[in-house]
């Protein structure tokens, strides 16, 4: 056997020894969730509610937190009509006092946090010559105050138990700058970078932070998110963009995958192939990936006069493209997940 195949036999074992390694540890960490004290962020509608019925079908205590009372009633009746039984708390994360709070009101009710999800987001979409400081400061204060605010009130209260889970939910908009996504990228960037950074810190205290970065998901969002320039053709393309079949997955299927990773202590979880491979592009290619990006963003609709700095919802900025046939699959998921306006 000459030296080059020595040497790849070599690092064929390696590879395979630290897959068996790997194996062995994540099975070691692996948790239950029957009984566990869940906190979830943004748990009234879409991706949090979908986490919620999965935690809570898995038997655990949860508190959902948001910023709408009447969104959290309706997604705690959902849950009861699930069979699930769920605190709920009217919460701003951004607000230091409000985050703080809403850790003790849980430790002080449940005995504890086990697992603390930070899902809470604002998405605004438009040309970044629409976008203002304050567009930056919100998103900053949804994506990045906020988890740090629950994440250093509940680290304290997880070492005195000797253990948790955090699991900071990205985006795979926190892994690639997208076009007319500035404020929301920018912002998903640093929950990733905060993420990780206290991933290794942690885990010698027995709590595992698994960063979540999700490419598109059928959930419902779109409509509840906010557009800038011209609105109506905004909300055309994502909406359109996050009901196509194949670029997109099913906010359950998601849910249980966000929650299988949690269970696991899993480092990084970033849903659906597409997103995959475009983690892998930009990683390999991150020319390509720029050009594509550009061309991209050439096609999607051009900055327009003052009137376009002002925010709509999607639910304000419909057209024949949307809601239409176009869009059934998000329609559909936004009446399953509570994204509906009542």
């Amino acid at each position: 056997m000459n030296r080059t195949q020595q040497t790849a036999v070599a690092a064929g074992a390696a590879t395979i020894g630290a897959a068996l390694i790997a194996r062995r540890v994540r099975a070691a960490r692996t948790m239950t969730f029957d009984g566990a004290s869940v906190v979830i962020t943004g748990g009234s509608r879409g991706l949090g509610l979908l986490l919620a019925r999965e935690f809570g079908r898995q038997g655990a205590r949860l508190t959902l937190a948001a910023r709408d009372v009447a969104e959290l009633e309706r997604a705690r009746a959902d849950l009861g009509a699930r069979g699930i039984e769920a605190a709920v708390a009217v919460c701003d994360v951004g607000n230091r006092d409000n985050a703080e709070q809403l850790i003790r009101d849980v430790v002080a009710r449940a005995g504890g946090i086990d697992v603390l999800v930070n899902n809470a987001g604002v998405i605004k979409v438009g040309p970044l010559d629409h976008m203002q400081r304050g567009d930056f400061e919100e998103a900053m204060a949804v994506h990045f105050w906020g988890p740090l605010h629950t994440m250093l009130a509940a680290i304290p209260e997880m070492r005195r138990q000797g253990g948790g889970r955090i699991v900071n939910v990205s985006s795979i908009g926190g892994k690639i700058g997208v076009p007319h996504l500035t404020p929301y990228c920018a912002s998903k960037f640093a929950l990733t970078g905060l993420s990780d950074a206290t991933r290794g810190e942690l885990a010698k205290d027995r709590i595992h932070v698994t960063t979540v970065c999700p490419g598109m998901m059928r959930t419902g969002s779109p409509f509840n998110a906010w557009f800038k320039g011209r609105h109506r053709d905004e909300f055309a393309w994502f909406a359109i963009s996050d009901s196509m079949p194949v670029a997109t997955i099913d906010g359950a299927r998601a849910a249980a995958q966000v929650v299988d990773a949690c269970r696991h202590g899993a480092a990084e979880l970033v849903i659906s192939w597409p997103a995959k491979l475009a983690v892998i592009a930009n990683a390999m290619m991150p020319e390509s990936v720029a050009l594509a990006m550009d061309w991209a963003n050439r096609l999607l609709p051009a900055a327009t006069d003052k009137s376009g700095d002002r925010p709509r919802t999607g639910w304000q900025s419909g057209s024949a493209w949307a809601p239409s046939r176009l869009t059934r699959s998000t329609e559909r998921a936004a009446a399953e997940n509570n994204e509906l306006p009542h």
